[in-house]
Parts: structure tokens; C-alpha cells; sequence
């Protein structure tokens, strides 16, 4: 496809040269995939999965979480089953004994997951529940799995003490655009978020932080959220697709269509090149009965599964069968 005087395959052809998809390039490049339908996308996504080829080869990284902590949080984003806000059916449980995290992490490390996620509801986690993550961040370790944790705004400080106890990961997404996360959160503020990622990277890390999509942000608002992902120095970007939440202000919002859902991915993998892109919730909602293994073929290099949060997942050996059908080949990292 043409964009004025660019293509993607040209655009492809720039970012493997090393030269970051900016500025004027980058608002031709996003009108050209908001428009691209046919033909047209299905060379986007394949100029994508030809950067992800050249970059990051044939593997498939994957990874689970555990929800150990659920409910009852005091913020009040607008897509989150959690939120105090909002009357919703999500699971409302204190942070779990550590044996019933490890329990978890054992499953899915035996299911070829190599980094497990200790995710806690709230803006962040203290006095005790700061104590059993640190416990249950031993706990994973211990069993030869990169520790993650996704909980919040923490301090440099409680970062330290985390990376002490095992944690090589920290996780905290950004959800959005900067200029559209008023319309989203309004209970802190996005430079809270911004700053928490950089405190991660900052303590040396291995950083994951992305969004969500499919909010009623634009293709601009998705640039944008990429850039600001890129300024930020993270290693790994989760995807997740709104699965709307009754109960929810998102309720309501209709379900992304495959065909935007992949040009997102592709979109990401253009801005972000040498990012693990890792598509996570939501995944059965925009693909249905499918496995949803198609943004593989779209720039994605990553999987989370098994369960996510307050929603049931896709059948972890079958993903697995289905990646390595598909000819990927699962990652050791």
C-alpha cells in the first residue's frame, strides 16, 4: 500500500535499517493502517510478521499469572471488573497463601510457561500483603521461573526488596494513551503510571507494560501509547482486547473485529520493533472458538496463558499443540 511517498513494505525496510518510526512518517503510517482493509492489511500484517522474523526469529515466549489478590480496588479504570466503583460478579478474595501461588506456578511451569505473574488488586500493596508477596515471590523463584509481579505504584524501595526475595520482572501497564486516559481513569493521575515504569526500568528489571485496547481510543491514541512505550525503555508490551465486563462503564462497547485487532498488533510491532509483544486478555473475545494464534502471524511473539484475572483462558496444552502446529517454536527464555 502507498502512504504518500511510503509503503510498508518501505516502512519495513526503514525500521530494519534502525531508523524509529516518528514524527510525520509515523502520522502517514497510522492513517495508512486505520485505512488499510483487503489486500492492503494482509501486506501490512505480513511486512509486521517479516520485522518480528528479523528481530526476534521463530520463538513464542509464554507466561501465566496468578490473581492473588482480587477485588475491592480503589481506582476506578473504566474497563476493570476489580473496581470498588462498580457493581460486577469479579471474584472479591485476600492475597492467597503463598503454597496455593506456587501450586499455580508449578501448573503452568509444567505447561512450558517460563515467567509466572503475582498480580494483586489495588493501587498497591502494604504491610502484610507487601510481606506474602515478597513470600510468594520466593516461592517462584525457588521453582526456576522468572518471578513477575504485576502490583501497582511501587517505590524504588519496595522494588529493591522485591528484586532481593527473586522478582526479575515488574508489570504495569499504562492501559492507554496519555491524552485519552482522563476518559478512562480519573483516580490518579497517568504521570503516577509513567512514573512507576520507570522506577521498574530504573531498578533494572526486565519491564512489561502495555494497554488495553478497543476503549474507544483512536489509531492516533495507539501510536501514541507505542511511542510513549518506547520513550519509556520497556522490554515486553502486553496486549490485551477489551472483553467487556457487565457492570462496567465498558459494558457496553462493542468487541473489536479480528481484522483491527490484528493491525493493532502490527501497528505495535512497526513502532516497537525489538519489543516482546505478548497478547493477553481478551484473546477469545475478538477470536472466538479459534485459538487465537493469528497475531503470531502479525508481529506478536508472545502468549499469556492459561487464566487471566476475573475471566476464564484458553486451554494451555492446546496453545501449546497449536504453536508448535503452526510452526513456531516454543522460547526457553
Amino acid at each position: 500500500m502507498n502512504i504518500g511517498n511510503l509503503s510498508f513494505e518501505r516502512t519495513k525496510q526503514a525500521v530494519l535499517s534502525g531508523t524509529p518510526l516518528r514524527g510525520e512518517a509515523l502520522s502517514r503510517f497510522v492513517a495508512g493502517v486505520a485505512d488499510a482493509r483487503g489486500h492492503d492489511a494482509a501486506d501490512l500484517l505480513h511486512q509486521a510478521r517479516t520485522i518480528r522474523l528479523a528481530r526476534l526469529g521463530r520463538t513464542v515466549s509464554l507466561c501465566a499469572i496468578v490473581n492473588a489478590k482480587s477485588g475491592r480496588c480503589s481506582e476506578n479504570c473504566a474497563f476493570c471488573a476489580q473496581s470498588s466503583h462498580f457493581g460486577t460478579s469479579a471474584p472479591v478474595h485476600p492475597f492467597l497463601e503463598t503454597e496455593e501461588i506456587a501450586r499455580a506456578a508449578r501448573t503452568m511451569r509444567d505447561l512450558g510457561a517460563k515467567r509466572f505473574g503475582i498480580v494483586t488488586s489495588g493501587l498497591k500493596p502494604g504491610g502484610e500483603d507487601f510481606a506474602r508477596l515478597l513470600d510468594a515471590v520466593r516461592a517462584v523463584d525457588a521453582l526456576g521461573m522468572e518471578a513477575d509481579a504485576s502490583c501497582g505504584i511501587l517505590t524504588p524501595d519496595e522494588l529493591e526488596q522485591l528484586k532481593k526475595a527473586g522478582l526479575k520482572a515488574y508489570h504495569h501497564n499504562l492501559e492507554t494513551a496519555r491524552s485519552f486516559f482522563p476518559a478512562i481513569c480519573t483516580t490518579h493521575d497517568y504521570e503516577d503510571d509513567v512514573r512507576a515504569v520507570g522506577h521498574a526500568v530504573a531498578a533494572g528489571l526486565h519491564v512489561c507494560s502495555g494497554g488495553i485496547f478497543g476503549l474507544g481510543e483512536s489509531w492516533e491514541q495507539r501510536a501514541e501509547l507505542a511511542v510513549t512505550l518506547g520513550e519509556l525503555g520497556v522490554q515486553s508490551v502486553p496486549v490485551n482486547f477489551l472483553h467487556p465486563i457487565p457492570g462496567t462503564p465498558m459494558a457496553s462497547r462493542p468487541v473489536l473485529t479480528p481484522e483491527e485487532a490484528l493491525k493493532i498488533v502490527a501497528l505495535l510491532r512497526f513502532v516497537l520493533p525489538d519489543a516482546n509483544i505478548r497478547i493477553c486478555g481478551g484473546r477469545q473475545t475478538v477470536f472466538g472458538q479459534t485459538r487465537g494464534l493469528e497475531p503470531l502471524e502479525a508481529g506478536a511473539n508472545g502468549l499469556m496463558i492459561g487464566d487471566y484475572l476475573t475471566t476464564r483462558g484458553l486451554d494451555a496444552q492446546a496453545d501449546r499443540q497449536g504453536i508448535l502446529e503452526a510452526g513456531w517454536e516454543i522460547s526457553d527464555d
